[in-house]
């Protein structure tokens, strides 16, 4: 079976989730949104494929918002009612979520404050969405959907919801040390300043609880495909 990763920036990949679903049996599709050159220019052309060549769809986070709406976040929506609308699984993790949920009727908005590092979640399906602590790296936050369900939440943001096939996700279960490091590299180093917190002990926290960050991760997609997507994939 075939899942189409949405890798939105040279930066990032699917991590611990795209490693859980090869080892469902899926094989990525990676398609590249925005590539190095064009990361500080981010509005590109981008022609998505069909949603229905896909039992699956993994659209990942980004540094820009879901509010800039230019070109390819139109046609990333437009892809991912499309989805919805066939029952192709869809799962979201941050920008990822925050456009699914807008592609659904909801939207996005600012955060009340910047949330980075490390956060515990309220969650009313432990089943599905574990407590944590989960890596967190945003400043919006999703307006949920008519007819979504949430799921988790913290004091900042809803974390967690699903609707139908369609999951969304706040924080970051793919996210690796090495891509940390990139995001702080980049343009993220700037951000830890302004919150106040450091990335060398972050990505050093991350690293050191890896088995566990991993092991989290992989609950999640098995919770994810078992029970929302409903694959019998293995």
């Amino acid at each position: 079976m075939r899942a189409l990763v949405i890798v939105h920036d040279h930066l990032s990949t699917a991590g611990h989730v795209g490693e859980r679903l090869a080892e469902r049996g899926y094989e990525l599709d990676e398609l590249l949104v925005v590539p190095a050159e064009r990361y500080t220019t981010p509005d590109v052309d981008v022609a998505f494929p069909a949603a229905e060549h896909y039992g699956l769809i993994l659209t990942l986070g980004a540094p820009w918002s879901v509010a800039r709406r230019n070109a390819w976040i139109e046609a990333e929506l437009a892809l991912l009612r499309s989805a919805h609308r066939a029952g192709v699984p869809v799962l979201g993790i941050c920008f990822g979520g925050q456009a699914l949920a807008t592609a659904l009727g909801g939207g996005v908005e600012a955060a009340p404050r910047f949330e980075l590092g490390w956060s515990r979640l309220t969650t009313d399906a432990p089943e599905l969405v574990g407590a944590g602590p989960w890596f967190q790296f945003h400043g919006e936050r999703w307006l949920l959907p008519p007819g979504a369900r949430e799921l988790a939440r913290n004091d900042v943001a809803s974390q967690a919801f699903v609707c139908g096939r369609s999951w969304g996700v706040q924080f970051h279960p793919e996210v690796t040390p090495e891509v940390l490091q990139a995001w702080f590299d980049e343009d993220g180093a700037a951000i830890a300043a302004e919150v106040g917190v450091d990335p060398e002990q972050l990505v050093a926290e991350l690293r050191a609880d890896l088995p566990a960050v991993r092991a989290r991760a992989r609950t999640l997609v098995d919770a994810f495909l078992d029970h929302i997507a409903g694959s019998g994939s293995k």
